[in-house]
């Protein structure tokens, strides 16, 4: 049974004991007074008392958080070796070497390894080699030949050996404390040794090579599957262990063994910004101290994908891997254009990004797309929060893969609409041409604001009803091409995407938005850019072809906007908003309310809570938020388990 020892460093001293400060000025008096004359050891000991001491071994008491500290006290949070490795080194004479000058004590405490083949001594080792690597790196000496990343490399090794490696002593159980340490030693100085000397940029380079270990040689080689190939492709790879998250609410880590990655590639130049890529790295080993002694053993470094792989096989072991879900997702939010995004595509939609689905994953064939719809003046940042807490959910993760549809909200609410499903369609047709995957044909769309009436539309079959809101005339009078008889019955006769199985709709305006009126509806007209193949189709046949109709007497002559798309006057919003979602698709409603008014009363400051409430959900929630509610706590709970609901009621294959 392996005994948790804590090395003690407190404030005793080593000859004698050091008086209180408030005694001091009675020892100067007393040793003038011994200077005239010759104690007695009475009157020494006298002195001694009088003047208070404690005594240089004891247990004092402190907060429970101070001694977890002492306990849990080793180099990574503290600089200095734990209570294990003080007594290994104690053990063989080595701790004031290990003091000075940690790298010569760890080639001594090697040999003794190589020795006695002891498990225990590889603990030490990891440990002591990432002390040497810090002492090193800390080094202003620009002439030190010596190298960090020699012995964060070999902290690497030894703690691979210590948890996986063969030998005498049985490997550490799930309660030794020195097992999830060894795994951090691990983790975070693999990281170390993949950068480049004395970087500071957190840049990992992943090369095959021959390295320096602080007793030998290893040979690393890049295991070459489909992630290392992209990842080859990538501008840069960066140390995801020297970066802190700021701004998101949970940082995602999952515990195992593997140094956590981002592969950032260079600009899309569609976006102006650089995508991230999660992976993890882990370095395979040989089996014990004594063959990587022996031989010029070689290593080889594994990438995996967090959204794929969550454990690896090590021996007869299967043990999970290091993964952070987060840091990737907060540094791609850190770049200032993507801010921009709802800005740009809301008052120019025409000049910016175009209207499409990202896949925030690599595409998973098994697992059930969640599409996210942004709402008007926004864009898919605004989901951010509730992906990221979502991801958190091991079964979730598992189970769903994360999509987002960005869109010009400025555009006019129906050629978002048709774009929103045209780009679904194409996607699911791209991925499952033959129509045997099962869980694209489960996909979950969750909209918000205008998003939900994009999502709605998804799930409805609106037969003619928009049709007649927006002309007098059949579609089958009209004097114009098939192909344009085809772009508006696509347009206007909605019927429901077969691969959609459950909707969520979060604050969304079903009878339209009270900002949506008047003032704000001219101002949008002003600013507004109306996309350049909209206006191609000529502003007079539009006009003309809704004139003496709803719609029209609607318009009053002008083009529509997003904001006109969702007054609560426009007669084609409020013909969809009595359409229920067809049978066979399950349907939610999360409406805030900002203040304490109870329903029908109420509203979140952009949507009335009589406009969001729709009769034909399985579901409704009431948020005490304003309008921008996704990232507050009461939302994210309620489509997490919306989410679980749906994975409890998919048909049995």
């Amino acid at each position: 049974m392996n005994i948790h020892q804590t090395s003690l460093t407190g404030r005793g001293w080593r000859r004698g004991c050091t008086p209180s400060a408030s005694r001091r000025s009675t020892l100067n008096a007393q040793r003038s007074t011994f200077s005239l004359s010759v104690a007695s050891p009475a009157l020494a000991l006298a002195a001694l008392l009088l003047a208070g001491c404690a005594a240089p071994i004891g247990a004092d008491r402190v907060t429970t958080r101070q001694a977890y500290a002492q306990v849990e006290a080793n180099a990574l949070r503290t600089g200095k070796p734990s209570g294990e490795t003080v007594s290994i080194l104690h053990r063989y004479d080595l701790d004031r070497l290990a003091a000075r000058q940690p790298d010569q004590a760890v080639r001594q405490l090697h040999q003794m390894a190589v020795a006695t083949g002891e498990r225990d001594l590889l603990f030490a080792l990891a440990e002591l080699s990432y002390v040497a690597g810090e002492q090193i790196r800390r080094s202003v000496k620009p002439w030190d030949p010596r190298d960090a990343r020699d012995y964060y490399l070999g902290s690497a090794v030894y703690a691979w050996l210590f948890l996986f490696g063969e030998g005498k002593d049985a490997p550490p159980g799930a309660f030794d404390r020195r097992f999830r340490e060894a795994c951090d030693f691990y983790n975070y100085s693999l990281g170390l040794a993949l950068t480049g000397r004395r970087s500071t940029n957190a840049v990992v380079h992943l090369e095959s090579a021959r390295r320096q270990l602080p007793v030998g040689e290893i040979e690393l080689r890049v295991g070459q599957n489909e992630l290392a190939i992209r990842f080859s492709q990538c501008e840069q790879i960066l140390l995801v262990d020297q970066f802190r998250v700021r701004g998101l609410s949970v940082r995602n880590r999952e515990a195992g063994v593997g140094t956590p990655l981002m592969a950032v590639w260079p600009t899309d130049p569609t976006w102006g910004m650089h995508r991230t890529v999660p992976a993890t790295v882990l370095l395979r080993l040989p089996g014990s101290l004594a063959a990587l002694t022996a031989s010029r053993s070689t290593a080889t470094l594994e990438l995996f994908s967090p959204f794929e792989d969550v454990n690896v096989t090590i021996g007869q072991a299967t043990v999970p891997l290091e993964n952070d879900l987060t840091t990737y997702r907060a540094y791609t939010l850190s770049q200032s254009t993507i801010w921009k995004l709802g800005k740009m595509d809301f008052l120019a939609p025409a000049e910016h990004i175009p209207s499409q689905l990202i896949l925030n994953q690599p595409f998973e064939p098994d697992r059930i797309p969640v599409v996210f719809v942004h709402g008007t003046f926004s864009s898919p940042v605004t989901w951010a929060e509730m992906a990221n807490s979502l991801t958190a959910d091991p079964v979730l993760r598992k189970r769903y893969q994360i999509w987002s549809f960005i869109y010009g909200s400025g555009n006019p609410l129906l050629k978002s609409i048709a774009e929103f499903r045209g780009a679904l369609t194409a996607e699911v047709q791209r991925r499952d041409p033959q129509g045997t995957n099962a869980a694209l044909r489960q996909m979950v769309v969750i909209g918000h604001s205008q998003g939900g009436l994009l999502t709605k539309c998804a799930a409805v079959e609106s037969g003619d009803r928009l049709w007649r809101v927006v002309s007098t005339n059949r579609l089958e009078d009209l004097k114009i091409s098939d192909a344009e008889r085809a772009q508006l019955r696509r347009m206007f006769y909605l019927d429901p995407l077969p691969f959609v199985k459950r909707v969520v709709f979060i604050s969304t305006p079903h009878r339209g938005s009270y900002l949506s009126a008047g003032f704000t509806r001219g101002l949008a007209r002003r600013f507004v850019s109306l996309p350049g193949t909209l206006m191609s189709q000529g502003k007079d046949d539009m006009l003309h072809l809704v004139q003496g109709s709803e719609a029209g007497k609607f318009s009053q002559g002008h083009l529509p906007t997003s904001l006109d798309g969702m007054s609560p006057k426009n007669p084609g919003l409020l013909a969809v908003a009595e359409i229920p979602v067809v049978p066979g698709v399950k349907a939610h409603s999360i409406v805030s309310i900002d203040g304490d008014d109870r329903p029908p009363r109420g509203g979140d400051g952009v949507v009335k809570y009589t406009s969001a409430h729709v009769d034909y959900v399985e579901s409704e929630l009431i948020v005490r938020s304003y309008h921008t509610c996704l990232d507050k706590p009461a939302t994210i709970a309620e489509v997490r388990r919306i989410l679980h609901e749906h994975l409890k009621q998919l048909p049995t294959p």
